[in-house]
């Protein structure tokens, strides 16, 4: 049985959401209940109506641009959402909690991106959140014993995906013939993961027991800006209208995941390279409803 706790909040359209887990409500191994991570007494009931053996804790406030407006609700959501549902897990002890945490946590050390690297300057607020959010979970794992991975997630795509993320807003305004926005040169480069990767990696966490463990999960293979919107072009059949402006601020320059913990000890291999991505994502975005 699988509990989802969402609070189905603004961030996006929540129609969105809601139609993202629809096919599965009338599921008898499927309980959905509306529950904000801020409300403890909320979190704590789920908790105590039910046996919960195993937690994958997903939420977040997301966005790196987006913290630099609000940095009191990512406060707020990712650090004290946090610290409330591992105090639960404190008093009703589970057998592994999975963290899920960011690539935006090495700031800008140098490449590709090892877990043992010392992290010590975020750059955004996101970031921060998200560093917190794997110090807390060390603390807790210290103190209490709670059996907890990290797995720090490089930039995910595929069908479902957030519509702001780059590679959905991308395809959907190219193919629209609508104006895309590039920040700085398009030299920058991200580490884009299919979202099937990333939940074989988290499948194989929830698995695997750890005392505390963080992992890479990316696809190892970062491409530039230009060439994503490249690769794009080619699967739509359409040139994008682009307009440039400048840096923003938050944003690395790179992301590149070093896997080699991750497949030595995970046994994770990501499979779905960049353009097969990008074609399967364009497969799904025209057969939408």
């Amino acid at each position: 049985k699988v509990i989802v706790i969402d609070n189905f909040d603004d961030y996006y359209d929540p129609k969105i959401k809601r139609d993202n887990i629809k096919q599965y409500l009338g599921n008898r191994n499927f309980e959905l209940r509306e529950v904000d991570l801020r409300d403890p007494q909320e979190l704590r009931r789920v908790f105590q109506s039910d046996k919960i053996a195993k937690v994958v804790h997903l939420a977040a406030r997301a966005g790196v641009r987006p913290s630099l407006k609000n940095p009191l609700l990512y406060e707020e959501v990712n650090i004290k959402g946090t610290l409330n549902l591992l105090e639960v897990c404190k008093d009703y002890p589970v057998e592994n909690f999975i963290f899920a945490s960011s690539s935006s946590v090495y700031g800008t050390v140098s490449t590709p991106f090892v877990e043992d690297e010392n992290l010590n300057k975020p750059t955004s607020f996101y970031a921060a959140t998200k560093q917190s959010g794997e110090l807390i979970c060390h603390t807790y794992h210290h103190l209490y014993g709670i059996p907890i991975t990290c797995l720090r997630l490089f930039t995910v795509y595929g069908p479902r995906q957030r519509p702001e993320m780059a590679i959905h807003k991308f395809t959907r305004l190219i193919d629209e013939g609508k104006e895309i926005t590039i920040f700085g040169n398009g030299h920058s480069k991200r580490d884009y993961t299919y979202i099937s990767d990333i939940i074989d990696g988290i499948m194989r966490g929830l698995h695997k027991k750890f005392n505390y463990e963080v992992f890479n999960l990316g696809g190892s293979q970062p491409i530039d800006l230009r060439e994503l919107v490249a690769l794009i072009e080619s699967g739509l059949g359409k040139k994008a209208r682009i307009r440039h402006l400048p840096d923003q601020p938050g944003d690395l320059p790179i992301t590149f995941a070093d896997l080699t913990k991750s497949r030595k000890i995970l046994g994770y291999n990501p499979r779905i390279g960049i353009r097969e991505g990008i074609r399967r994502f364009i497969e799904w975005h025209r057969g939408k409803p």
